[in-house]
């Protein structure tokens, strides 16, 4: 940090200093200066208390207690020179401490402060001043919307690691580097925020967000596995005990659907099931999208007699936006809904055994209208 003299257009280093060396310490002086200026640390901030220690069955003591103006507990531990190695565990302690506080607790804690140390005003009115607001309409403390901030003036490496962890995982936690200078006689303080850096901090939410979500929707998904397997193998169960011999050596899978090979190259006979339908399908896909809508388009040609003998209509999904082609029976059903199983297996069993049956004996003969594709034409051309 540098003093800017006008006079001689030049600039002077301010001396870096230790709070130790300055002879400050923790309670008597940063705690004091963050609890009367607030501000320093960026942002409003209301000092509800200091030196708390208003927990069940534990002496801790946090530093001080403070709300934002979204109404969240701000959690505000102070070292001076070092961290030490246990300041993430001791705050994130006190944040649990204090997860569960009232709103008429958190008024009543500001109270006593109040008038220890403040001019005895009321905390009922103190609060609504600060968020303009009346108190029965605050909201304070929402769920686990708990804040951390740690000053210190050198942050330890486990420390900075363990933080930068933790916001991974929507952890509301903020690091401040306390650095005292000296120029002569004069003395000054410099609180930056250090994790996360100001001008990322949104982007580092919106990271911590998304790797969030991300592993939430691994854990669902891991959740939902053991259900479609179950799922898949009381469906093969149910088509085996049909005369169909599609499922016979088919193993239940993860995934949102089962396949058995229909007997024509890249045409499959699939079950379908997620938390919006059960469907039967016979599913074109021979990696050509021409030869796919030339055999979905000889089976289409006699929609009007396999629909007869199924007794049903059916969905023609030519799919012209993509490769793949489809002849469905579905219903709207919830796979992980269990005691929807028993309508969706029979359903969807039935679905299969008519598309089969309508369908199965046409497609060795449609097949045989599909022109080659175009890597075998390739092939056959080049030979010839």
């Amino acid at each position: 940090m540098y003093r800017i003299d006008r006079p001689t257009n030049t600039i002077q280093a301010l001396r870096t200093v230790s709070f130790k060396e300055l002879g400050f310490r923790e309670r008597a002086h940063l705690q004091e200066w963050i609890a009367r200026e607030p501000s320093a640390l960026g942002e409003d901030l209301l000092v509800i208390q200091k030196e708390f220690a208003g927990f069940s069955d534990t002496s801790e003591r946090l530093d001080l207690l403070a709300l934002d103006k979204q109404g969240s507990l701000v959690i505000i531990e102070n070292k001076l020179d070092d961290t030490g190695r246990d300041v993430t565990w001791q705050a994130l302690k006190y944040a649990s401490y204090c997860a569960a506080m009232t709103k008429d607790e958190i008024r009543n804690i500001f109270q006593d402060y109040l008038q220890r140390c403040g001019d005895g005003q009321s905390a009922e009115e103190a609060l609504c001043a600060f968020f303009d607001e009346e108190y029965d309409d605050l909201t304070l403390n929402k769920g686990v919307s708990q804040r951390i901030i740690l000053v210190a003036a050198n942050f330890r490496r486990e420390v900075t690691s363990t933080v930068l962890w933790l916001s991974n995982f929507r952890v509301r936690i903020q690091c401040f580097r306390a650095s005292p200078f000296a120029m002569g006689e004069e003395l000054f303080l410099s609180i930056d925020q250090i994790i996360p850096t100001k001008d990322t901090e949104e982007f580092t939410i919106g990271l911590a967000d998304k790797a969030k979500d991300e592993v939430e929707g691994l854990e669902k998904e891991a959740r939902r596995h053991p259900l479609r397997r179950q799922f898949w193998t009381e469906v093969i169960r149910a088509m085996n005990a049909t005369a169909s011999t599609l499922y016979q050596s088919i193993s239940p899978g993860k995934e949102c659907w089962i396949s058995a090979g229909s007997g024509v190259r890249g045409v499959g006979f699939n079950f379908g099931a997620t938390q919006h339908y059960g469907r039967a399908e016979l599913y074109i896909d021979r990696g050509d999208k021409a030869q796919n809508e030339a055999l979905f388009d000889q089976l289409h040609a006699d929609r009007t007699a396999i629909e007869r003998e199924i007794g049903h209509p059916l969905e023609w999904e030519r799919l012209d936006n993509r490769r793949a082609c489809r002849i469905k029976l579905e219903r709207p059903a919830n796979v992980f809904d269990a005691e929807q199983w028993p309508n969706m297996i029979a359903f969807m069993v039935d679905a299969m055994t008519l598309l089969e049956t309508a369908l199965a004996p046409r497609l060795a003969a449609a097949a045989r209208y599909v022109p080659p594709d175009r890597a075998n034409l390739a092939q056959t051309i080049t030979s010839g």
